[in-house]
């Protein structure tokens, strides 16, 4: 069984028991989460596909830990006109762990 789900912008397939770096979610940790923008779900030969969601379906997850990624170097420059600008950038991560897929 697995699901396609949604989140931060972005779409991930999920199963039971995996674990999964997503954008930072609001929640303490070992909070359970629910994610209900589930796009698709395929259980044995039955594959339920959302227009744009699967009514009543939902992804249970838990939160193992809140984290940062590596650092990213901004840097912008002109040449001949004497202008740079240098920026560093980290982005927050949210470690779950996918407990059950519910329909």
């Amino acid at each position: 069984m697995f699901a396609v789900i949604k989140t931060g912008g972005k779409q991930y397939v999920v199963e039971p028991g995996m674990k999964l770096v997503i954008e930072k979610l609001e929640g303490e940790v070992s909070q359970e989460v629910e994610f209900t923008e589930v796009l698709l779900v395929k259980k044995g030969d039955e594959v339920l596909i959302g227009q744009p969601k699967v009514e009543g379906a939902k992804v249970v997850a838990k939160i193992l830990e809140h984290s940062r990624g590596p650092k990213i170097i901004v840097f912008k420059k002109k040449p001949k006109k004497g202008y740079k600008r240098k920026k560093g950038h980290r982005q927050w991560y949210t470690l779950v762990e996918i407990k059950e897929i519910v329909v």
